[in-house]
């Protein structure tokens, strides 16, 4: 609930505090006294647009700060709004929340949460769930279609939590198909692409990193073949003469003379290691001259081995070793891009049977509102009627596809008119005289109800009744009603006079709270226009008393 509103230099307002209480709270005072500043101080705080003019001339600035406070037990809506702050923060069990705006004169307007600076959307965002104000201000949540819905929702009990469920089941579906990266047929692409590397590196048959080397020393023994034999030819000829030149004989003797002496042993063993070396060498020249053979197939065979070996370390790799790697590699890709198609085809199964389970929810729902809608029409028409709209049409239109999400609340105020939208509904009086009706028929509601302009246009037993509805309001939330009629402010649990005096040559708005006689003198004014008037006050008092009224039934 609000409890308490500072209102400094805007108007004809130079400096008021306000303190609130719970129930119905009637604002009345003469025409001009400041009435509507004070509605348009409260717009400030939920948003509304600040226009420099409004700051009284002669100040730099004007603020206005609101305290709002849990209601006190047993007096708090039902089911009211969560409060919400644009960043998060949750304000719904705070001890208080206190909202401020500022309106420079000659620049742009400021605001603050508890304290804190915040942009004016966050401001809006955060008073929404506090306050709801009708009448000739802008900030009407009940005028658009979400709230509208969600009131259809309250009044027909309509259960949204599976409808909840199977979208978010949908909505999770469809971002883990999303994650999987692709469509279907690129998926397709790359394991196409994929598959061809593997193949071609793999069908290769690489042996190992070093197996182009092996081939490049046979390549160049092949392609030289001949010229090959003949130096090992020529080699060969020639240890031959060192042989007959006794050469290994003359070994042999220096193995023999060294022999046995063991300083000399090394020495020795050097000795027989060249003969071994002489005897080896001579062996593998002789093989290379008999059978080093001329093999031109085997050597097409090398050369286009190597090229196919180039061709790949040109594509995947500079060696052959990471064109191994690159194999490996694209095969885990392959198998994971796989596993990822596999449980794309899974996820395209159970969406389909999310979209299926969805649909029967939204179904469901969307009967549930179309089945509501004429009740809840109904009940709202008839608490119309008692509230000086006797040829009241009220209609709730639930289109749209799946649950029938939108949501409109028509109204047809006069005959002959057609049956419109409540947000192009013309007339302040009649609009804030059909949200009454609307709040009437439901339990939840913001913390803090205002009506300006709810009377205006009736008198007589309608008076009466529009008094009767607002109080009956005032039971479940704090309802806050500027009205120029004596029947609907003697029905208020508190009166508030706005009154205009004259200090230091400049007119200055001051609010009082009325006690039980000065509530009569101030209806003895908006009865007669003449508060001493005794038979002016003889009527006050059967007004305060409780005389004639009736009151619109409510759905609790």
């Amino acid at each position: 609930m609000l409890e308490e509103l500072r209102v400094r230099d805007l108007g004809v307002i130079d400096d008021v505090t306000v303190t609130f209480r719970p129930g119905m709270t009637a604002l009345t005072g003469e025409t001009g006294a400041g009435k509507t500043l004070l509605i348009e101080a409260l717009s400030l705080l939920l948003g509304g647009r600040a226009d420099p003019t409004m700051v009284r001339a002669g100040s730099a600035d004007a603020t206005v700060e609101g305290r709002f406070v849990p209601a006190p037990d047993g007096e708090r809506p039902e089911a009211g709004p969560v409060v919400e702050a644009a960043d998060g923060e949750d304000f719904d069990d705070a001890e208080e929340i206190i909202l401020s705006r500022s309106v420079v004169a000659g620049g742009r307007s400021k605001a603050w949460i508890n304290g804190r600076m915040a942009p004016v959307t966050t401001l809006t965002s955060t008073g929404t769930g506090l306050v709801e104000l009708h009448g000739q201000h802008q900030h009407r949540s009940l005028v658009h279609s979400a709230a509208q819905r969600q009131a259809l929702d309250e009044y027909g009990r309509i259960d949204l939590s599976d409808l909840h469920r199977a979208r978010t089941r949908l909505r999770a579906l469809a971002d883990e198909s999303a994650s999987l990266g692709g469509e279907v047929e690129q998926r397709a692409r790359e394991m196409d692409v994929l598959r061809y590397q593997i193949d071609e590196i793999e069908s290769a048959g690489i042996e190992d990193d070093a197996e182009d080397n092996r081939l490049e020393l046979e390549e160049d023994r092949l392609a030289e073949a001949a010229s090959h034999r003949e130096a090992a030819a020529a080699a060969l000829e020639a240890l031959a003469e060192a042989t007959v030149g006794n050469a290994v004989d003359r070994l042999a003797e220096a193995s023999a003379a060294l022999a046995g002496r063991a300083p000399l042993s090394a020495l020795e063993a050097r000795v027989r290691s060249a003969m071994a070396e002489l005897a080896d060498v001579t062996s593998e020249l002789r093989t290379v001259v008999e059978t080093w053979e001329d093999d031109p197939e085997r050597l097409e065979s090398i050369r286009s081995r190597r090229q196919r070996l180039h061709e790949l370390e040109r594509k995947y790799g500079s060696t052959l070793g990471e064109v191994v790697g690159f194999a490996a590699a694209a095969r885990q890709q392959l198998d994971a891009i796989e596993l990822r198609e596999e449980r794309a085809r899974e996820l395209d199964t159970e969406m389909a049977a999310a979209r299926e389970g969805l649909g029967v929810e939204e179904e469901k729902v969307a009967g549930e509102r179309r089945a509501a809608a004429p009740s809840l029409a109904a009940e709202i028409q008839s608490t119309l009627q008692t509230l000086a709209m006797p040829s009241a049409r009220f209609e709730v239109a639930v289109e749209g596809d799946g649950p029938g999400d939108q949501v409109n609340f028509l109204l047809g105020a006069n005959p002959g008119e057609p049956l419109l939208p409540l947000a192009k509904v013309a007339s302040g009086g009649e609009l804030a005289r059909t949200m009454l009706a609307v709040r009437l028929a439901l339990t939840g509601a913001p913390g803090v109800l205002i009506f300006d302009e709810v009377d205006a246009g009736v008198g007589g037993s309608a008076a009466t009744a529009v008094g009767a509805a607002l109080a009956a309001l005032g039971r479940r939330s704090q309802v806050l009603v500027v009205t120029h009629l004596a029947q609907v402010a003697a029905q208020a649990d508190h009166q508030l006079a706005v009154l205009k005096t004259e200090h230091d040559g400049r007119t200055v708005s001051q609010v009082a709270e009325l006690d039980a006689e000065e509530r009569v003198v101030e209806l003895s004014r908006m009865l007669s226009g003449r508060p001493d008037s005794e038979t002016a006050r003889t009527h006050a008092r059967e007004l305060l008393s409780g005389l004639p009224g009736s009151e619109p039934t409510s759905r609790r």
